[in-house]
């Protein structure tokens, strides 16, 4: 979650609210020096190389970065042109012969001319984006988004009916911006013959590749991100459980699945494998 995307504060289905007399507008766009020197490439070239981005941040999606259109080259004007609901008239690029490849808004209302002369770039069209010399996986970084991991004592338990799965006083709890905690445990503390791993990882651009666990029935019941990024390296290998699909339990307490809880798979960039992922970091 990030300022517009899922339950962030501008997206559609935020889980806070402004304390306001009258109602914001249903949609709310936001922009903002990006302050960080960013780069894009495709094959072997770098298309664009920045330290003036901005990145607009627009409900329901992924922060957006735009460059100078001196800082870029390579593009391609195409006859392709289409509206944004908000920013006008837009008109789109081919990149070194990658088709509807960025774009840029032509016809701005006069409150949004920070974006003028500005291109943004079709994340999947491209090879890589970087901020320095490191490799951004996923989509821009959102500043806003944001992970905690707390050591705690409380006893968290987990069932599948009669079956203990688990049963651990040292969880640790994962707050990431938006969603609900998510509680994790050593395998140390976990009835491991219990997780059935299964095919097919999801990807967090914070977190890293996720495997998944059945649990008796319950498809997909459980979750660990073996090799979780740096960022994030306190949860490796450990293993959190849906309490939607399992019993689990804090302080005797029972978990329910929370607003804010369930998240949007994302998809991994064009061209990587995981494989090719986990060496990104």
């Amino acid at each position: 979650m990030g300022l517009s995307w899922q339950q962030g504060p501008l997206g559609a289905k935020a889980v806070g609210q402004f304390l306001t007399p009258e109602p914001l507008p249903e949609r709310l766009l936001f922009v903002e020096p990006l302050r960080r020197r960013m780069r894009v490439k495709l094959g072997e070239e770098w298309v664009a190389d920045s330290e003036d981005v901005v990145l607009l941040h627009e409900p329901g999606r992924y922060p957006v970065a735009y460059f100078p259109r001196e800082d870029v080259t390579g593009l391609e004007e195409e006859t392709r042109t289409t509206n944004h609901r908000d920013l006008g008239a837009t008109e789109w690029f081919a990149v070194r012969a990658a088709k509807h490849a960025a774009w840029q808004h032509v016809d701005l209302p006069e409150h949004a001319k920070v974006l003028q002369g500005r291109v943004a770039f079709a994340w999947r069209a491209m090879d890589a984006f970087y901020e320095e010399d490191e490799r951004i996986v996923g989509h821009a970084a959102d500043p806003y988004h944001r992970v905690d991991i707390r050591r705690t004592s409380r006893h968290l338990v987990v069932r599948d009916g009669d079956r203990v799965v688990a049963d651990t006083k040292r969880p640790l709890v994962l707050y990431e911006s938006g969603f609900a905690p998510r509680w994790y445990v050593p395998r140390e503390d976990i009835d491991t013959a219990a997780l059935t791993h299964v095919e097919g990882e999801t990807f967090c651009p914070y977190k890293g590749l996720a495997s998944y666990y059945d649990i008796g029935e319950r498809k997909r019941a459980a979750w660990s991100y073996p090799e979780a990024w740096t960022e994030s390296a306190q949860i490796s290998d450990w293993v959190s459980f849906e309490p939607d699909l399992v019993d689990v339990y804090l302080d005797g307490r029972k978990l329910a699945l929370e607003p804010g809880q369930s998240v949007v798979a994302h998809g991994i960039d064009r061209g990587l494998t995981p494989e090719e992922v986990k060496e990104q970091r």
